[in-house]
C-alpha cells in the first residue's frame, strides 16, 4: 500500500519497521540520489545528511532512502538488534508517518574491503521540481517473502549451486517488478539496477534477471560482489529511477 508523506514530498510503499519497500516522488518533486565520496560510520552519516539537506534548503523529512554497508552478514537476531538502533535514530528525526518508517533502505556486506563497522554509502532525498519525471527508489530485497524476518522462509536456504541461485535471483527480480508496479512505476522508468551476490555462476544474471528487466536493460546492470545483510541470504537487488545523481 502506498502512503503519502506530504512533509517529505513523496509516497512510500509499506514494508517492515526498519524500512519501507520503496519511495516515489509526489508531483512537483523529484528524488535526488547522493553517493558519499568516502564512507563514514552510519550515525555520523546521518549528521552529514543533515548538513547536506540544510545546504540545499530541504528539511529532514525530505530524506527518503538510505544505503548502508556492513562488515559482514548478520545473524537474524543481530540484524533485528541493529535495526532497533537504526529505528531509534529515524524516530529521533521525527520521520515516521504514523506507525510506518517511510525510508527505503539497502544494506549489504562487501566481499572485498569491507568496512570495520556499519557505514553510510549513499542516500536519497526529494527536491521541488515542477517539470520532474517520475522518480523513485526501490529498497533492497533478498530471496525471502515480503515483510518476513523469519530465516526459515528463505528461498532454497543453504543452497548456492547454479539452479538454486537462478531460483533465488528470479524470485528477487520478480519482487522488484512487483514493487515497481505497486508504486505506479515500471521497468521502463528504471535507470539503475543493482545486483548483490558472491555466487555469480555463469549465466546467472542473463537467465534470471535480464529478461525481467525489459527496457531497463538499456541502462545496464551493475553487479556488486557483496552479500545481503543476513546470513543465508545469497542474492539481493535494488533499483531506482533517477535523473540527478550526485557525489557529496
Amino acid at each position: 500500500m502506498l502512503i503519502d508523506n506530504p512533509a517529505g514530498g513523496y509516497r512510500f510503499l509499506t514494508g517492515i519497521s526498519p524500512f519501507s519497500s520503496g519511495v516515489v516522488a509526489n508531483a512537483g518533486h523529484e528524488v535526488v540520489h547522493a553517493t558519499l565520496g568516502a564512507h563514514v560510520p552510519w550515525r555520523q552519516g546521518f549528521e552529514q545528511i543533515d548538513a547536506h539537506l540544510a545546504a540545499v534548503g530541504r528539511d529532514r523529512p525530505a530524506l527518503c532512502a538510505i544505503e548502508l554497508r556492513c562488515p559482514a552478514p548478520y545473524s537474524m537476531p543481530d540484524f533485528i538488534d541493529f535495526n532497533a538502533g537504526y529505528v531509534e535514530l529515524v524516530r529521533s528525526w521525527d520521520l515516521y508517518v504514523g506507525d510506518h518508517n517511510p525510508l527505503a533502505r539497502t544494506n549489504v556486506a562487501p566481499a572485498h574491503d569491507p568496512p570495520d563497522e556499519p557505514v553510510l554509502h549513499a542516500f536519497s532525498y526529494t527536491v521541488e521540481a515542477d517539470d520532474a519525471p517520475v522518480t523513485f527508489v526501490v529498497s533492497g530485497a533478498g530471496e525471502i517473502p515480503e515483510a518476513s524476518l523469519d530465516d526459515s522462509e528463505i528461498i532454497r536456504k543453504g543452497e548456492t549451486g547454479p539452479e538454486a541461485m537462478r531460483e533465488k535471483a528470479a524470485f528477487v527480480a520478480a519482487t522488484m517488478g512487483s514493487r515497481l508496479q505497486a508504486m505506479g512505476a515500471g521497468w521502463d522508468l528504471v535507470t539503475t539496477t543493482d545486483a548483490y551476490t558472491v555466487f555469480m555462476h555463469e549465466g546467472l544474471l542473463e537467465d534470471a534477471v535480464v529478461g525481467a528487466m525489459g527496457p531497463a536493460t538499456r541502462h545496464g546492470l551493475r553487479w556488486y560482489r557483496s552479500r545481503p545483510p543476513v546470513i543465508d541470504l545469497d542474492f539481493e537487488m535494488d533499483v531506482r529511477g533517477i535523473r540527478h545523481e550526485i557525489t557529496v
